[in-house]
Parts: C-alpha cells; structure tokens; sequence
C-alpha cells in the first residue's frame, strides 16, 4: 500500500492576539500537514522529534488521535519539547518567536523504508538545520533512490535571510532531491529574488520538473516541462492564516494520493488533472484560514471524506 510521510519540526504553538492568547497547540509545518492528512483517514506518518516532557505528551496523544503514526519520532528525555509564540498582526498573519532545547544527539531514529511512488513532505528550516543535515539528506536521497514522490516546501521567512548565502545550496540541494517543488510568492522572492512566477520557473527548472507557486489572493500557478497555467482562489476573510500553505500542501497530497498520480505521472499532467490537485489544495487552505486551528477541521474532514 503506497504510503505518507512528513519529516519536520515539531513544536507547541501559542498564539496570541492583541497582546492575549487565543489558542494552544502542536504545531509545525508537517505536523500540520500530517494531522490534516491523518484526519482523512490517509496512511499517514509523522518523522520528527520533541522531548517526553508534558508538552511532548500533549502533542503525542494529538497526533495519535488524529490517525497519524509516531513509530519514527524521536521520544527525547534530555531536553524539552521546542515551543513557538505567535503573534497576530491587523490582517492576522504571524510573526513568531522560538523556545527550544535539544539535546546533543538529534533525530536518534531508525527511518522507515520509503518505497516507489510513497509520498513524503518535506521543507522549512528543519530541512536545512545543521544539526540533523546528514540525517535528513540520507533519508531524502534514499527516497528519491527508491522513486518516491517527494515534495518540498522551502517556506523560507524572512528571518533567515541574513544566513541566505549559507542556506541556500542547502535549498537547491533539496529541490534537486524532489519531484515537486511548492512556494509561496515570498519564498521565491526571499531566496533567489524571483518577482513573479515565470521568473521562479527560469530558476526552479534547473533543479526540479515541477513548481507549484502560491502568491495568496492572486492565485496558484504551475509550471512543468509540459504545462503551464494558474487557478483562482476562493475569496475569504481569515481568521488566521497559520497553516495555510502546510494545508494547501496537505490537500495537494491528498489529491495526489486519492487520483493515484505517480511520480512519471506528475511531469506530464494537463489541466484537468493539475485543477484536481490545486483545487483541493485550496480547499484545505480556505478551511484553515477560518479558525485558530493549525489543521482541517473534522466537519471539514468528514464533508471530504463523504
């Protein structure tokens, strides 16, 4: 059975709104993904790790709860389950501030055997922090070794950007790695100074067949070596934008998944297949932007999955 993996970081979020918090609850960009992916009843599994402090406990019975398997995180004792504030703006996007502490030893796993056509997320700073590079660049290989589907999301903020000439081969190695490579119009903007999405695309094709663009109410645009275009997105009022892109990606492997697209697939799809990804895609995004929740809401699962 083909399966679905998220390899990220994994941290508690609190998130706060004029100077008051409003919510509590395990975040991370493929946290967040997983749990939405997992609430539709996908095979679903989650590598990462945070401490088996309270908080680590919290977020453990959350992700179980919601259908996602935790044979590959890392239980960590010496140390405490890494916490992030965010704090909402007058158009209720975040900006953040991180808490951590790790121990020495990082990501002490066995990784599972990523099989042909498996689809496994990737992206954010986790997928170029020093500490577990070689790790993580081990598991990335193997699964493109294997012919798996792997996305990547660079969701590179702002924050980094004094670090860009360090970084950045870290990045392009990664997209060398995948099959799909999704950004924001910030993303491609912050990293290689790309105004629009046939000038990501001028860069993007020298490292990866496929880009998926997301410039927020303007729209979706998809370049492939085959096909071009750009999809409306719906017209909504956010609440908070948190976890939208970790959701759009979330509803695109969804799709994926359900219309059983390969890897060889993925290359050569038209319109009528690409409108099936991004449409769901943006399905699970809008359902995000509505609350204070990082992930699809269950009524929303469940409308899915009917």
């Amino acid at each position: 059975m083909r399966k679905i993996y998220g390899i990220g970081e994994t941290v508690f979020d609190i998130i706060f709104k004029n100077g008051q918090p409003q919510a509590a609850k395990a975040g991370g960009s493929m946290l967040n993904s997983t749990i939405s992916l997992g609430r539709i009843g996908l095979p679903v599994s989650f590598i990462s790790e945070y401490a088996s402090d309270n908080v680590g406990q919290i977020i453990d019975g959350f992700l179980s709860e919601n259908g996602v398997e935790t044979n590959h995180v890392d239980h960590f004792k010496d140390g405490k389950t890494k916490l992030a504030l965010a704090f909402l703006n007058e158009k209720n996007d975040a900006s953040y501030t991180f808490y951590d502490d790790y121990p020495e030893r990082r990501l002490n796993i066995d990784f599972p055997v990523i099989a042909k056509d498996d689809i496994i997320l990737c992206g954010s700073i986790y997928a170029i922090t020093t500490e577990i590079r070689t790790k993580f660049t081990i598991l990335l290989n193997k699964a493109k070794e294997n012919g798996a589907l792997v996305i990547y999301d660079p969701n590179f903020r702002p924050s980094h950007s004094t670090d860009l000439e360090t970084l950045k081969p870290m990045i392009i190695e990664n997209m060398k790695s995948a099959k799909l490579v999704r950004g924001s119009d910030e993303d491609f903007k912050n990293i290689f100074g790309a105004n629009s999405p046939d000038e990501a695309w001028n860069v993007i094709k020298n490292y990866c067949n496929c880009m998926v663009y997301t410039a927020n109410s303007a729209g979706v645009y998809v370049r492939t070596v085959s096909y071009s275009g750009k999809f409306a997105v719906k017209a909504i009022k956010p609440v908070s934008t948190i976890g939208a892109g970790d959701n759009f990606n979330a509803g695109m492997m969804a799709a994926i998944y359900k219309n059983k697209i390969t890897i060889e697939q993925l290359e050569s799809m038209g319109e009528k297949e690409w409108s099936k990804v991004i449409s769901t895609g943006v399905d699970f995004a809008s359902d995000v932007c509505l609350s204070y929740e990082n992930y699809i809401s269950i009524e929303f699962a469940k409308e899915y999955i009917s």
